[in-house]
């Protein structure tokens, strides 16, 4: 909740038990802060106090996000990512199929997840619009069998109503829109009717278009804007802020340095006063960076980038390596707190 024309409150996050005694909580979790930096799009941040910060825009800082489809968001969730798609930049199709994919979604939530994302749609750079009715054909089967065989949400990543209230009739309890509930107007309104928990995502363009050239004025700022827009929509519609997810976009109409100034900036979307998700798993950003050159060997990166959001409070990660994501989250925990309980 942007409170200011040209005020941004980004906290600068600390972890750990020693807190100074000025110390507030960032969002009800695991981080915490002192000071933030005060953006604006003209002229140069400063360095504030939290005491400084405007009561509005602080207490949508620090206040204990709810749980969300029975997901308790005060620690790291992971969000397992299963592509029923024959054209995944991520897996190529390697999940394509129902008895491929619940076997698949069976095992991540072995590994550790606790909710699957499940879409019949690719939206990798390039991709070319998917019918509602192929859509449907990918996911139902999966959905249904999966509502049958594991106790966690399933979550439905579709920009399309008609494909929603398939996915919700066959078990799915979340909506994740990667267009940001801009491509279909009804789609809002559905899960306002149905009272279903949603994600609101940022993307330039569409996932044809998106990687021509995108540009931004700044694009931390622009991002957010663009979420907090939604998220008023959203709102506005029926939605109530305790039910909604904002994810960034990472490599959605955005280049390496716009990725980059987003994630240095993360704690920022805090301010939106919702939980937040962060999808950077073996992105393009990861492949240009870590140089590696297939999906299948950008674990290792992907885990660093889900370990620095954490670091900055982000609530849930979507993620393609469930078990060395889960592990990597154990040890960060363990030293972070400089204790283990064994378990």
């Amino acid at each position: 909740m942007n409170i200011a024309t040209d005020a941004y409150y980004r906290p600068l996050v600390q972890r750990g038990p020693v807190r100074p005694a000025d110390a507030v909580i960032l969002a009800g979790g695991w981080c915490w802060f002192t000071h933030a930096e005060r953006l604006g799009r003209h002229g140069p941040s400063e360095i504030v106090p939290a005491s400084a910060i405007p009561d509005a825009a602080l207490q949508a800082l620090t206040a204990a996000r709810p749980m969300m489809a029975d997901i308790d968001m005060s620690a790291p969730r992971l969000m397992g990512i299963l592509n029923v798609t024959p054209d995944s930049f991520s897996d190529g199709g390697l999940h394509n199929g129902p008895a491929r994919a619940v076997t698949h979604g069976q095992r991540m939530v072995a590994d550790g997840a606790d909710i699957l994302d499940i879409g019949g749609e690719s939206t990798r750079p390039g991709a070319l619009e998917v019918p509602a009715e192929a859509e449907i054909a990918r996911i139902e089967p999966v959905i249904s069998a999966l509502n049958k065989s594991v106790r966690v949400p399933i979550s439905i990543d579709t920009r399309k109503r008609q494909v929603a209230e398939v996915a919700v009739s066959a078990g799915a309890a979340l909506v994740n829109d990667v267009s940001g509930f801009t491509f279909d107007r009804e789609l809002a309104r559905y899960c306002a009717q149905h009272h279903l928990p949603v994600c609101v995502m940022h993307m330039q363009g569409t996932p044809e278009d998106m990687q021509d050239n995108p540009q931004y004025g700044n694009a931390l700022l622009d991002v957010y804007d663009f979420l907090d827009a939604q998220i008023c929509m959203l709102v506005e519609a029926g939605i109530p802020r305790y039910r909604i997810l904002a994810d960034p976009g990472l490599g959605f109409g955005k280049t390496i340095p716009h990725n980059l100034a987003i994630l240095n900036g993360l704690s920022l979307f805090h301010g939106l006063g919702v939980a937040l998700l962060v999808g950077a798993s073996r992105k393009g950003m990861i492949r240009e960076i870590g140089k590696a050159t297939q999906p299948a060997e950008r674990m290792p990166g992907s885990v660093a980038v889900a370990l620095a959001a954490v670091a900055q409070g982000v609530q849930v990660l979507r993620v393609h390596d469930v078990a060395e994501t889960k592990q990597a989250l154990r040890l960060w925990q363990a030293v972070e707190e400089g204790t283990w309980d064994g378990a």
